[in-house]
């Protein structure tokens, strides 16, 4: 074992689910962060790419809001891929002083290479479980995350 991999976790924290989603969303984000600055982004550039191309034409607050992040923070993930030529503002027809949002060409041909990245790495995560247990696994996490969305409404 290399001195770089990580310690295996208590006992507790092996059965705490929360801290386990947490650990493993924090793992995705570092090695799709990785992968995304091989091919010349960020991670939280390729989301911000990514929720722009689901959602064509979105505010920077609307997609502040889907990204969970201050909209300033936004605002300077947008000025710099504008930058880029991966992002384009477009003037709010209703709202003067609102900016509609457009990822442009070479964003979709990069979102593509970044799809690629994206399915190596969950193959490689993956690895390990057979089809069923995948299956079972894809329907317990839905469960639990309907079970936290309701819990909220």
């Amino acid at each position: 074992m290399s001195n770089d991999a990580p310690p295996t976790l208590p006992r507790p924290m092996q059965t705490n689910i929360a801290f386990l989603a947490t650990d493993i969303g924090r793992l995705f984000r570092k090695r799709f962060d990785t992968s995304a600055r091989a091919v010349g982004v960020t991670g939280p550039q390729w989301r911000v790419l990514a929720a722009l191309s689901f959602h064509p034409g979105i505010t920077q607050a609307v997609l502040a809001g889907l990204l969970d992040v201050e909209a300033i923070t936004v605002g300077r993930m947008i000025d710099r891929l504008q930058k880029s030529g991966l992002v384009e503002r477009r003037p709010a027809p209703a709202d003067r002083r609102a900016w509609l949002l457009f990822i442009t060409p070479a964003a979709e041909k990069l979102l593509g290479d970044l799809q690629k990245v994206a399915e190596g790495l969950m193959a490689e995560t993956l690895a390990n479980f057979a089809p069923e247990e995948f299956d079972e696994m894809v329907k317990l996490l839905n469960r639990l995350r309907d079970n936290l969305v309701a819990q909220v409404a």
